[in-house]
């Protein structure tokens, strides 16, 4: 409880699937952002760089399937990469 003695927000088991639904749906979106070459580079960099940022094993999987999409410019891959290692050092 908060101190006000109202329950914290993530308290009702609605709010909380809410916001674990949510986050899927932003990881599917963003994937698909990062992966449309009809886009700009710098947007798609952006895109992983977002997934990153999630920091969970979906992203972490979701950046390797974008390390190997052969489509993608070396840079984005490299990207990529680089931040799937970051979600392993994190977890550590």
């Amino acid at each position: 409880m908060k101190a006000n003695n109202t329950p914290p927000r993530w308290h009702h088991k609605t709010n909380r699937r809410d916001i674990m639904s949510e986050q899927p749906n932003e990881l599917k979106k963003l994937v698909t952002i990062a992966s449309d070459l009809e886009l700009s580079a710098e947007l798609r960099s952006k895109a992983i760089e977002l997934i990153g940022n999630m920091g969970s094993r979906e992203a972490f999987l979701a950046l390797l399937g974008l390390a190997a999409n052969e489509k993608l410019i070396v840079e984005e891959r490299d990207l990529a990469l680089k931040r799937a290692r970051e979600i392993v050092k994190a977890s550590r």
